[in-house]
């Protein structure tokens, strides 16, 4: 018949390696966040720059209405 102490020992040790395995899992896991937020930061940086040969419209004032152009975005739909 095994002893107490063996048993507790038999237990602690494979609870011990669980927590390894889950440890080894979460730095994983924290590393591929890690990476998205960099992701996310990125692309969020290169959206915001204003692009080469790109017009930048110009910024209203606030309660001043945009003044309106003849030209409609390519892809939209413009009534007759």
């Amino acid at each position: 018949m095994p002893s107490v102490i063996g048993l507790l020992e038999e237990r602690e040790r494979v609870a011990r390696q669980r927590v390894e395995a889950l440890q080894s899992e979460l730095r994983e896991t924290e590393a591929a966040w890690e990476r998205f937020v960099i992701a996310r930061e990125t692309v969020a940086e290169v959206l915001a720059e204003p692009r080469e040969n790109a017009e930048v419209p110009p910024v209203a004032e606030a309660g001043e209405r945009p003044a309106r152009t003849g030209t409609g975005v390519p892809g939209s739909v413009v009534p007759r």
